[in-house]
């Protein structure tokens, strides 16, 4: 098991939930964030690598 890494578990010892100590694995909370956050932005449109250089470069 990871240090500062805690399970809850129910009754029957299912996991449940789980607890991080953030100063223990703050790489893994900021993991956890950008990984919730790409799925949160997955539907949103998306720009061309070219149309983003287009609009850079005629500023």
């Amino acid at each position: 098991m990871m240090k500062g890494i805690r399970y809850v578990v129910d009754d029957h010892g299912e996991k449940k939930a789980v607890l991080i100590d953030l100063q223990e694995n703050r790489e893994l909370w900021e993991d956890f964030c950008d990984t919730a956050l790409a799925a949160e932005r997955a539907a949103e449109p998306r720009e061309s690598l070219a149309d983003v250089k287009r609009q850079i470069l005629n500023r």
